[in-house]
């Protein structure tokens, strides 16, 4: 059974920083580019960061220079550290394969306040 599992949110002052960690239940994860989205309130679910099984990362233009995506292939786990927070990053975020049509776990919210 595979299972998404996010963690590390919570509420941060706008400059704070957030790790986000996820260990992601599924098979061929080492192969696999996974992702960090994100929904705000009211908005579309977005791509914010991915990460290739070579290690290979890129992320949104908004987020360049704070956010960093990594993994852990042996303990099958996607990280996302977060820093200079502001408060349009306020939102649910999730990991998950980048092509891939299973469910969504359950995400982990994050706060900023301003």
């Amino acid at each position: 059974q595979v299972q998404l599992v996010e963690s590390g949110g919570g509420l941060v002052q706008a400059g704070g920083s957030l790790r986000l960690s996820c260990v992601a239940s599924i098979s061929s994860f080492s192969i696999r580019v996974m992702g960090w989205y994100r929904q705000a309130p009211g908005k579309q679910r977005e791509l914010v960061a991915w990460i290739t099984s070579g290690g290979s990362t890129n992320c949104l233009d908004s987020v360049k220079g704070r956010f960093t995506i990594s993994r852990d292939n042996a303990k099958n786990m996607v990280y996302l550290q977060m820093n200079s927070l502001k408060p349009e990053d306020t939102a649910v975020y999730y990991c998950r394969p980048t092509s891939w049509g299973g469910s969504w776990g359950k995400g982990t919210l994050v706060t900023v306040s301003s």
